[in-house]
Parts: structure tokens; sequence; C-alpha cells
């Protein structure tokens, strides 16, 4: 087995174990999933996997393949369990992504696809980065850390300089340290300092 194989199965499986304690945090009540964020992230989990698969990604495939089945497991437990949806932010933000999907649709570009998919995955990323900030308490903290840890594998795993490849890796690895920076940050703010 290559050094890019583990590389990338790594990756998957810093990903698969990302979302179990999220998935048991979910269900204690403790985590309360972005509603919106984990629709975008569902729709465009399918779409990063192919227009990957679409640009030639081989082992960095583990990581989006892997974090399909869970973004769609947390997306069905949000909607009875989760955070947001109607939120003038979150209406915000799904009409641009809305709008951003029927431009990825009409390029007919797998490399400019794999740009857009990450610009609206973003959009996504940033309500769950403000709301892990404002109620850093709504999520977990190890699971956000796995799954960007399973992004700088998946970004190993491309094992070429090529931009396109490189480029949904590289956002997963910063899109999940942004949401455990802002829990951090957050939980800094809650602590009243002692006069």
């Amino acid at each position: 087995m290559s050094s890019l194989a583990i590389l990338g199965i790594l990756s998957g499986v810093f990903s698969a174990i990302s979302y179990p304690p999220y998935i048991i945090a979910i269900l204690k009540g403790t985590a309360k999933p972005e509603r919106a964020s984990w629709l975008i992230w569902s729709v465009l989990t399918a779409m990063g996997f192919f227009t990957q698969l679409a640009v030639g990604a081989t082992h960095s495939l583990w990581l989006p393949g892997i974090q399909g089945i869970g973004v769609i497991i947390v997306l069905l437990l949000s909607i009875r369990y989760g955070f947001g949806g109607l939120l003038k932010r979150d209406v915000i933000t799904l009409v641009a992504a809305a709008v951003t999907l029927l431009i990825w649709y009409f390029t007919n570009n797998a490399v400019v696809a794999v740009y857009l998919t990450v610009l609206i995955d973003a959009m996504g990323a940033w309500l769950t980065v403000v709301k892990s900030y404002e109620h850093p308490e709504s999520e977990t903290l190890i699971t956000w850390a796995l799954s960007g840890t399973g992004g700088f594998f998946g970004l190993l795993a491309v094992g070429v300089y090529n931009l396109p490849l490189l480029a949904y890796p590289f956002y997963i690895f910063i899109c999940n340290f942004a949401v455990v920076a802002a829990i951090l940050l957050g939980r800094r703010k809650l602590v009243k300092p002692i006069l």
C-alpha cells in the first residue's frame, strides 16, 4: 500500500471517528447543530465527492465519502435537536448558497465546480462558526478537531501540487479548525474575570 493510500485512509478514519461524539452529544442534548449549515453541507458533501472524483482525486476521496455519511446523519438529527433555520443570517446564507449552486450547475466545468463547492460550503461553515462563538456550549470540540485533522491527512493524500485537488481537503482543514477556534474563543468570552 502506498503512503498516499495510507494518508487517504487516515483522512477517512479521522473523519469517521469525528461523528460518533457529535451524534452522542446531540442525542444527550448537549450539542445543537446549526440546521442551515448541515443542510448546505449535506448537499455539498455529495457534490464535493463527485467533483473531486471528476478532477481526478483518488486516495483523498476517503474524506468526502466518509463525511457524506456523517453529515447526512447529523442533518437528520438536527431537524429535531438542532438550532436555527429561520434566522435572518440562515435565510441569507441559504439564498446565497442556492444562487451559487445555480452558477455551479451551469458552469459544466469540474475545476470551477470544486471552487464553487468550497465557496458554498464556507457559507454553511460561517453560520456554524458564528453560532459556535455565540453558544460554545452547543458544540463538541473534539468533533471539529478530529474532522480538521482528517482534512489535514486528506490534503497530504493528494500527493501533488494541484490546486483543484488540494482545494477541498485544505478547506476542510481550515473550516473545522475555524470552528474549534470559535468554540475556544466563545468559551473564553463566557469566563468572567475575578476582580
